[in-house]
């Protein structure tokens, strides 16, 4: 019950502090907000979390490593990321979607897939608009371009773009 409060004060005036360039102190207060209070993160103070993140409900479905930056109205229905990710604006990470193979019965009257967050891997960026489909794996070292809509598993060290996305590079290790 109490983890329940804490969500609705997370989402009616912590989600709702405005972004750090106006007022720095409100990217601390919504990191140790997520890391104390929902512990879906640890505290670390170089992880940016800007305004309007919705985050679910939190415990069990998002896991958020350290110093990342997640910027402002991003959707994470669930998801495991990773440490050093960034995340542009207006991304959505998805952990279920609907049924919709029976034509006799509306789709809203299907039900949902099983939950199955994707992974997002240390060290990438998902650019702006990104769409990840859930149970995606992004490898580690990773770019998602923008606008693109992630269907499959994208392998390390991968550049990938479009809709929905394709390989388009490899980024040279070492």
């Amino acid at each position: 019950m109490l983890y329940k409060i804490y969500l609705v004060f997370y989402y009616l005036l912590i989600s709702k502090l405005p972004h750090s360039r106006l007022i720095s102190i409100s990217n601390k207060i919504r990191c140790i907000y997520l890391a104390k209070f929902l512990k879906i993160m640890p505290y670390c103070k170089e992880t940016i979390v800007e305004h309007d993140v919705y985050i679910s409900n939190g415990a069990g479905k998002v896991s958020i490593g350290k110093h990342c930056e997640i910027n402002e109205h991003v959707f994470i229905q669930g998801a495991t990321i990773g440490n050093y990710v960034m995340i542009a604006p207006h991304v959505a990470i998805l952990n279920s979607t609907h049924h919709f193979n029976r034509t006799d019965i509306p789709m809203i009257m299907q039900g949902k897939g099983l939950n199955m967050n994707p992974v997002i891997e240390d060290d990438v960026w998902l650019g702006r608009n990104v769409v990840i489909m859930p149970g995606i794996r992004i490898g580690k070292g990773s770019i998602v371009g923008a606008g693109a809509i992630v269907t499959r598993d994208v392998p390390p060290f991968s550049i990938v773009g479009g809709v929905p996305a394709k390989i388009l590079k490899t980024r040279q290790t070492g």
